[in-house]
């Protein structure tokens, strides 16, 4: 799948993985060959059938033989265009930061985003795969198979949908959507969590709820609503996406205001351009 009309390379940016004739080896990856790897995993969730489904640990914690399948398939082929990188997926035991994941590259991986949506024909599910360059986002994509939408990003040049820029939306919170997710797996923040969505809602259109992270900010970017939050989010959740919202002009930070470290889980809070303050419901009460 064409996804950029300028091509946005990596050239000359690889990690040393090692030496030969004592001359640094040097690789490339292009945005363009990590999304027609996504558009292929894609194909694999889109033709499922059935999948079994394993319960991991916390609340409606699921995983589906898909999800592994998916994860493998893009470990695979992500190798092969960058063999030196680290991995980080949500699946398989592959899910722990490490110190050496600071430097060089690292693919975050999310085979699917939305694995309940997946499970229950609910829609969207998305394919998410991040590459982190010494600790920082360096590239960006996040896969809607269902209705072909691919969003891609690479630090400081852009954020596109299947080829287009896009920008996220200029206008205020009080004439816009905002969106939220529940981070079901973490009981303890089930009161704060609707404490702020009852808070919101007023400040707001109204408010909706997708199920994917990763789409969530995505719909962001895109302009479709202006404001994002969730209590917890994994790594593998924002890595790809909140590169996309920085680079359509959205300011992501956890709930606080605090840059995020992409090292592991946090809360997290996308406003569009329009939103240029963190709304008074964020602050804790008392």
């Amino acid at each position: 799948m064409a996804v950029e009309k300028k091509s946005v390379t990596a050239e000359n940016e690889s990690r040393v993985s090692r030496r030969e004739s004592g001359q640094l080896r040097e690789k490339s990856v292009t945005m363009e060959q990590i999304a027609d790897i996504a558009a292929e995993a894609g194909r694999i969730m889109i033709t499922a059938k059935r999948p079994k489904i394993m319960e991991k640990s916390g609340h409606s914690n699921f995983c589906t033989e898909t999800d592994e399948k998916i994860q493998a398939f893009l470990i695979e082929r992500l190798k092969q265009i960058l063999p030196e990188a680290e991995f980080l997926g949500e699946e398989d035991g592959q899910d722990v930061f490490s110190a050496k994941m600071k430097s060089g590259y690292c693919f975050v991986i999310d085979p699917i985003d939305g694995t309940s949506n997946f499970i229950f024909e609910y829609r969207p599910s998305v394919i998410s795969i991040g590459l982190l360059k010494d600790g920082k986002p360096f590239m960006g994509v996040v896969y809607d198979p269902y209705d072909e939408m691919m969003f891609c990003a690479q630090s400081g040049c852009g954020a596109y949908m299947n080829g287009e820029r896009i920008m996220s939306s200029d206008a205020p919170l009080s004439e816009s959507l905002a969106v939220f997710g529940t981070a079901p797996y973490y009981t303890e923040l089930r009161d704060r969590t609707f404490e702020v969505a009852k808070d919101l809602l007023p400040l707001c259109v109204d408010l909706r709820r997708s199920g994917t992270a990763a789409w969530d900010m995505c719909c962001v970017a895109l302009g479709r609503c202006s404001l994002y939050f969730e209590m917890r989010v994994q790594l593998w959740d924002y890595a790809a996406a909140a590169l996309i919202a920085e680079e359509a002009g959205c300011t992501v930070t956890d709930t606080e205001g605090v840059p995020l470290s992409y090292t592991g889980p946090t809360s997290a809070l996308c406003r569009a351009r329009g939103v240029k303050d963190i709304p008074s419901c964020f602050v804790k009460k008392g």
